[in-house]
């Protein structure tokens, strides 16, 4: 039986981060991951593909619609999907295999199969060639993420009915694609496809998109998203779906209730979030009991099990990669002795549309609901020179801070480069800086960031460029 200092259950962005920071600091670490590349979906399936095909049909878009003819850029552009999908690929290759590097230097050893607790301190793991092995350790970190979750009465093929898996690995552009779901990942991916030519319809079972957005953010990003040709159809249910070899018939009715109308798409897919991949983990061998999402329990990473630590999409919180990532150093951290914390009232989120989504911090339905008084500083990028001469004006930068004491409490970002721009305003909550810090910061000209200052400004009623 080999031994370990910490053994971790996962390769995705919580278990790579953890197993490097642990090589770090000098223990022996091992990390289990079954997949042939290191990553988990984060690299392999998830947010670096889908950022592969955003930015290139992002490129195409422009081509195509006359946007680079307008500025002087004249071509006859064609789409070589199957060189798309091979860049997209080649990129996630590229940086599987750096994590695989940054393995070998860190000393740590990836042990190749599937994880399973096997009582305190044991890890029993099972190889692709049928053989197992078993670990010993002092500290076993549960770093295993999450899956899709699936729709009652839509069964996935991944020929027609999809998963995000699916979605971004399509043969040929659909004449029409139906997502199912108005979460990040729905509107990320459906629109790579409208981009590349595809008629999008949204199907969501709430009134609104993006659930837990600020709601001003969330309806301007719907009227945008709209205005580029993808439609919406909010408060309505999916009750059943019929594939065939051509398409994809949905059953649809009334979230409140009411006439089941069809739908017909040649894709589908189902984007209506993720759930954590706990099963068959052997958690009952140690003791851990799931709720019913799925979900382990957590005090600083800690389970209720001396020895075992959960991070990343398993536990509570933003199913992020950033978050797992930081609760991977604090997690280690803390194994090895230091004190570590991580500041959840900072994790920013981001949606990669065009244009793009960032928030962090607290939204003003969350404000309201607590009642503390705040007030609201907002700047549009429809002023901003740099927007304006890039031909990219939309959207807007939206700061709130205590009525007050001028603490920066939220702060909601749409338009170019918003998840670029949103760290700025990481450090400034992380600092508890008031918006009069940032309105008296020199920031550089002309960027988009002069928004963020000018925002900041119009908290207190003086922003000079609107």
């Amino acid at each position: 039986m080999s031994s370990y200092d910490v053994v971790i259950i996962g390769g995705g962005p919580g278990g790579y981060n953890a197993a490097i920071r642990a090589g770090q600091l000098g223990l022996k670490v091992a990390c289990i991951e079954g997949r042939e590349t290191l990553g988990g979906t984060c690299l392999n399936v998830g947010c670096m593909p889908s950022k592969a095909l955003l930015h290139a049909s992002e490129l195409y878009e422009a081509a195509v619609t006359g946007e680079l003819a307008s500025l002087g850029i004249e071509m006859q552009p064609t789409l070589n999907l199957v060189q798309m999908m091979k860049q997209k690929n080649e990129s996630v290759s590229a940086l599987t295999k750096g994590i695989e590097f940054l393995f070998r230097k860190h000393k740590v050893e990836w042990i190749k199969g599937w994880g399973r607790l096997n009582g305190p301190g044991r890890v029993s793991v099972s190889h692709a060639d049928g053989s197992s092995s078993e670990l010993q350790a002092k500290d076993i970190v549960i770093a295993t993420g999450s899956e899709p979750t699936p729709l009652p009465g839509v069964s996935l093929d991944n020929r027609r009915i999809l998963d995000s898996t699916g979605a971004l690995a399509l043969a040929e552009v659909p004449k029409h694609l139906v997502v199912i779901g108005a979460g990040v990942i729905g509107l990320e991916l459906g629109s790579v496809w409208r981009r590349l030519g595809s008629e999008v319809t949204v199907v969501e079972y709430l009134d609104r998109i993006c659930p837990g957005l600020d709601t001003e953010t969330a309806k301007t990003l719907q009227r945008t998203l709209s205005k580029q040709g993808m439609a919406f159809k909010l408060g309505s249910n999916v009750t059943g779906a019929s594939a065939t070899a051509q398409g994809v018939e949905l059953s649809l009715e009334p979230a409140a209730g009411g006439v089941v109308e069809q739908l017909q798409a040649d894709y589908v897919l189902v984007a209506i979030g993720r759930r954590p991949y706990t099963e068959g983990l052997g958690l009952e061998n140690v003791g851990i009991t799931p709720d019913r999402r799925g979900m382990l329990d957590n005090q600083q990473h800690r389970s209720a099990v001396p020895g075992i630590w959960v991070i990343g999409d398993v536990t509570a919180g933003p199913m992020l990669a950033h978050k797992a990532e930081d609760e991977a150093i604090a997690c280690i951290e803390r194994i090895a002795g230091h004190a570590a914390e991580v500041n959840y009232g900072a994790i920013p989120s981001v949606i990669y549309t065009k244009p793009e989504v960032a928030t962090v911090g607290l939204t003003e339905e969350q404000l309201k609901a607590e009642g503390r008084a705040y007030k609201v500083g907002k700047f549009p990028f429809s002023a901003n020179s740099r927007a304006k001469i890039n031909h990219e004006a939309e959207g807007f930068v939206k700061v709130l801070a205590d009525e007050r004491s001028d603490q920066i409490l939220g702060v909601h970002i749409i338009g170019p480069s918003a998840g670029e721009l949103i760290g700025e305003y990481c450090v400034a909550l992380e600092f508890s800086a008031s918006a009069e810090d940032i309105a008296l910061i020199c920031h550089p000209h002309p960027t988009r960031s002069e928004a963020l200052r000018q925002a900041a400004m119009n908290v207190h009623g003086w922003a000079m460029q609107a």
